[in-house]
């Protein structure tokens, strides 16, 4: 059952498509605004990816969104409810629908990779010890991992390899959206391009909704549907490659066509 059938007695309205909704979102810390009325959408299916500088405020907008941290004003909506007028079982049920890879993975370092995919399963799911190792070696051949991982410890792993795991665990109770801080960071190229593969892989095979902060001008190039991007506290441009590429704003035309870009021949 979808997020939207268990949640709501209402049938969906069909010609509604929107997975996450943001509206004039204000977020700060003390005297700084980091974030000062920003509005997306994010298209059900879609994998969309947000950019801006170092420091822009693309991690402080994906913790916001998954309730992190307290906005100052403004309204998530996820699959149509809003997040700070949702009672809290509601939204403990929203958070099931939803998973989340961090820069660095966030892998629990005491637990081994099996207990790791495990932990969502524990804190939501009713299974069985026996149940719960058949899903987690489901999960991590999911992302193309041998079962004899599961019993490695995260100090034991390869960068590449945590991202993996850390994304089995996102996967671990079948999310309708996946939201993914930085996936390819601290890659090297051939394993980057790796994990783009993958995300666009799954996301095609699930029918995922994919929110992607990253930098990575290779995975805009290739696996986003859309792009947002994030510039003093406000989103400047929001559409797919094209429009980036197109655009003349100083910002965009630095980013996405200067001299390291695959416009330019560097790639």
């Amino acid at each position: 059952m979808s997020l939207a059938e268990a949640t709501s007695p209402a049938k969906p309205d069909p010609s509604e498509d929107v997975a996450l909704r943001v509206r004039n979102l204000v977020v700060g810390f003390r005297r700084s605004t980091i974030l000062d009325g920003i509005s997306f959408d994010v298209k059900k299916g879609e994998i969309l990816g947000f950019v801006g500088a170092s420091g822009a405020g693309k991690s402080v907008l994906l913790r916001t969104i998954i309730g992190l941290i307290q906005p100052r004003a403004g309204s998530i909506e996820v699959f149509g409810r809003e997040l700070s007028s949702t009672q809290e079982l509601q939204k403990q049920l929203i958070e099931r629908h939803w998973g989340i890879l961090f820069q660095q993975g966030a892998l629990f370092s005491s637990l081994n990779v099996r207990q790791n995919v495990q932990f969502p399963m524990r804190e939501y799911l009713d299974l069985s010890p026996r149940l719960r190792d058949e899903v987690a070696e489901a999960k991590l051949a999911m992302v193309g991992l041998p079962p004899d991982v599961g019993n490695k410890m995260p100090s034991e792993l390869s960068g590449g390899m945590i991202k993996r795991v850390a994304l089995a665990r996102a996967l671990a109770l079948d999310p309708e959206i996946v939201f993914l801080d930085e996936p390819t960071s601290g890659l090297d190229p051939i394993s980057a391009g790796d994990f783009d593969n993958l995300i666009r892989t799954l996301q095609r095979t699930l029918g995922l909704t994919v929110f992607m902060v990253t930098h990575d001008l290779d995975s805009l190039h290739t696996v986003c549907d859309r792009i947002a991007v994030l510039a003093d506290g406000k989103i400047i441009a929001a559409g797919p490659m094209s429009v980036m590429l197109a655009s003349e704003h100083p910002w965009l035309k630095a980013y996405f066509r200067g001299k390291r870009t695959r416009v330019a021949g560097n790639v």
